[in-house]
């Protein structure tokens, strides 16, 4: 596996409200969303491997459930469109 250069924007979806000590690394640094659905969404830049590995290790370390976890578009704050798979996509 190639190591990526760069920051890279990620969206990671954890379970339920929680509470500032789980979202302390990430509070100055992404845009968290509390959903309708229960669940809050962290997105924000990620400088390398190592910082989203102790991201996740944070989370998971106080037994926060990491729903999903995926890399968006800068911009939009969506997938990236190189993904020919993706299903929020209108097929022609």
């Amino acid at each position: 596996m190639t190591e990526r250069t760069g920051s890279t924007c990620y969206e990671i979806v954890i379970g339920g409200r929680p509470a500032e000590r789980v979202l302390r690394p990430v509070i100055d640094d992404f845009a968290i969303e509390l959903t309708g659905v229960g669940t809050t969404r962290v997105v924000g830049e990620v400088r390398d491997s190592s910082h989203l590995n102790g991201l996740l290790v944070h989370f998971t370390s106080l037994n926060v459930e990491v729903i999903s976890l995926r890399r968006v578009d800068h911009a939009t704050g969506t997938r990236p469109s190189t993904d020919t798979n993706d299903p929020t996509k209108a097929r022609s």
